[in-house]
Formats: structure tokens, sequence, C-alpha cells
């Protein structure tokens, strides 16, 4: 698809737009494809920029786009509203998109969208979500029972076995907030039994999760640990909480609350440097940006996989509407913090 095309699909998005799409129309100019000749186009949706995470995701990308030759149609951004993604998936139907990446934040409602672009024979990766119905060419994401997994033991070990924990946990409507929270209510249950978990969903909201830690702080003030599944939401109102009430003690000092996270973004880098939080699961955000790209590009040419090792540290499994490819997670604590091979402490390199 030349340039020219790619810019006149852009202006009939918009024009598709003012029929009753108008939300598609919030695209990122940015990420239209600069060169890309005749590569097939890619239809790339953003789920949400409230996030530092997703936020440098979106870097990731646009810089991607550019360095592998992508003929990316301009990128949209549904705003973590369901609605908002159908409708742009709609205009990258329309504007000739043989593959779409997405990431869907509620995994149960996207299976309808997932059989139109299967009738349309138009392959769909997700990003760190995994839909719960509907074929998917391909999901990029990390183990995320596994980051369950990880911070129980590590906190169970921070706290010898014994105290209260406060868990913000993420949407429950999500593939994400459901495997990380089974996972480590498993993982409690389990091992550290004499641990006392108060489950706080908060739909990946951080002022929702600020004032559920409030209400629970007042009525626990022995709280001695907290697990955030989502530190690019939940970090900077967890940690303004807890400087505001006196309790943001640095790791090692008398009254610490243990802190585990999930993301791996530079402020809880930093944040774990200070001793403010102990310890983070990495989410590969440049990775999910890389093979995202690099699995459309595969779809859209007619490529095909199977399940096993990947020559690039992973491993593809089956799953029951399709494939997901399981990239590493590792945890970060103050021992490998400033390791250079993080993409946390890579950003805008």
């Amino acid at each position: 698809m030349k340039l020219a095309r790619t810019r006149s699909t852009a202006a009939a998005a918009c024009a598709l737009a003012a029929l009753g799409l108008l939300t598609a129309c919030n695209r990122d100019s940015s990420g239209s494809a600069a060169s890309g000749g005749d590569q097939p186009a890619i239809g790339i949706d953003l789920p949400r920029s409230d996030s530092d995470f997703w936020n440098s995701y979106a870097e990731y990308l646009k810089k991607d786009i550019k360095s592998e030759d992508i003929n990316a149609l301009p990128l949209s951004n549904s705003q973590n509203d369901i609605t908002k993604l159908v409708a742009n998936v709609q205009v990258f139907q329309n504007t000739g998109a043989k593959a779409v990446v997405m990431a869907p934040q509620d995994t149960g409602a996207i299976a309808s969208t997932l059989d139109t672009l299967a009738s349309k024979k138009i392959p769909v990766v997700s990003v760190d979500t995994r839909p719960d119905k509907g074929d998917v060419y391909m999901v990029v994401r990390a183990d995320n029972r596994a980051y369950g997994t990880k911070a129980c033991e590590f906190l169970g070990e921070q706290l010898g076995g014994k105290g209260k924990v406060a868990e913000l946990q993420g949407a429950l409507d999500s593939i994400n907030g459901r495997d990380r929270s089974e996972a480590f209510a498993q993982c409690m249950k389990e091992k550290f039994p004499d641990i006392k978990v108060f489950e706080l969903p908060t739909d990946w909201k951080g002022d929702v999760a600020s004032a559920k830690l409030q209400s629970l702080l007042a009525q626990h003030p022995d709280l001695n640990g907290i697990y955030m599944q989502a530190g690019g939401v939940f970090l900077q109102p967890t940690l303004a909480l807890l400087e505001q009430k006196g309790l943001l003690k640095p790791a090692g000092e008398k009254g610490h609350i243990s802190i585990i996270s999930n993301d791996g973004i530079p402020q809880e880098f930093d944040a774990i440097r200070k001793g403010q939080i102990d310890a983070t699961v990495s989410q590969p955000a440049d990775l999910y940006a890389k093979y995202a790209l690099y699995y459309a590009k595969a779809a859209a040419e007619g490529k095909t996989f199977k399940a096993g090792k990947t020559d690039h540290g992973s491993t593809i499994v089956e799953i029951p509407n399709g494939l997901e490819d399981q990239l590493p997670a590792p945890l970060v604590t103050k021992d490998n913090v400033d390791d250079k091979t993080l993409w946390g402490n890579n950003v805008g390199q």
C-alpha cells in the first residue's frame, strides 16, 4: 500500500467518523506509516493513556513502526472504552487493514468484534490481554499467573509468613486481573496461611485504589504489606497516601510497609532505589511493542506459528482461541534494579 493511499484512508476514517464513528477519528498522526511501501496495512489501537506503562508501550510502538518499516494506519486510542475500541476497529476494516493489533481491557466484551474480524479474514494480535472468546492469531503476553505467584512469594518471605496485606487488584473482568488475583490467592493460601489478605478490586483505577486503601488503613493501621497489580496506575496515588499518613518508611526502617508491584516502569525503579517499595515484576513493554508488530506483519503476510520455544527466549503455548507467546517478565529488586537490560532503564534511549 502506497503512502498516498495511506493518507487517503486516514481521510476516509475521519469521513466515517462524521457518520457516527467520531471517537475513532481521535488518532495519532505520528503513528501513520512514514514508509511501509507496499507492505500490508496494520491497524493499531492503544488501550489507554492514563498509565505510565501503556504510555511507554505507545512510544516503543511508534519507534518500532519507523525502524521496522511497518505500514501502520494512524494509531487510535480506545481509552479503556470497549465502544471506542469497536468503533476504531470498524475504521481499520474500512481503511484496508490486513491485520489488527489491540489490547482489549474488557476481555469478555470483545468477542463479537473478534468474530467480525475473523469473518473478514483480518487476523488479530492481542497485547498483554487474552480475550476470553473469539479467534486471535497471537496473544503477546507474559505469564500473568506467575506475576501473582512471584508477588505472593516475595511478600510472604519479606513478612516472615505473618501479617496483613492489601492487594490492589485490577479489573476482574480482565484476564490479567483474574490471573494475578487467583494466583496470588492460591499461593497465599498454600504457602502463607498466617497472612491475612484484603482484596481490593479497583478496575485498574488509581483513585479507586487510593480510596479503598485509605479506608482499609483506618480499620487496620498495622497493615504491613501491599501488592499493587499495576504500578503504572497505582504507584503514585499509593505512595502519596502513605506519605500523607506518615507511613512511607524506607526499607529497613521500623514501620516500613513491604510493597511489590507489577509493570517495571522507571518510576517503580526509582521507588525501589529510594526504599519506598521493595520490588516489581517487569512487564516487557518494549517486547510487547516489538512482537505485536512482528506477529501482525507475519499474520498479514499469511505466515503461521506453532506451540514451542521461540528464538527470543519465550514459549508459545496453545490457548482455546489461538496461540500465546509468553514473554519473560523478571522480578526486580534492589539487587538488580540497575540492570541495563531492563526496559525501564532504557526508556527514551
